[in-house]
């Protein structure tokens, strides 16, 4: 299993889970584990998906949802599992 944490952060607004969730599909990535929240709204999203089905290289999925965080007004970011604990260890 290839493990990779996507984070979505921006101002709440219809379609986000949907535009995220479709690409993931279309692109056979699997959604292993979502939680999404709204407070005063901001929307942030964190999903751990398996993209060892995927059939595009990792660079070209980051590229691409970053390109669909612009055009939905949010920030979103895929990495690596790894990478991710790393960055997030106190």
């Amino acid at each position: 299993m290839n493990r990779t944490i996507i984070t979505v952060i921006g101002k709440d607004r219809v379609g986000i889970i949907a535009a995220v969730c479709t690409y993931l599909a279309e692109h056979k990535i699997n959604i292993l584990d979502i939680d999404q929240s709204i407070i005063q709204g901001y929307f942030h999203m964190m999903m751990i998906v398996d993209v060892n089905g995927a059939d595009k290289e990792f660079a070209s999925l980051v590229k691409d949802l970053e390109k669909i965080g612009e055009d939905l007004g949010v920030q979103i970011k895929m990495q690596h599992e790894e990478i991710f604990d790393i960055m997030h260890r106190i």
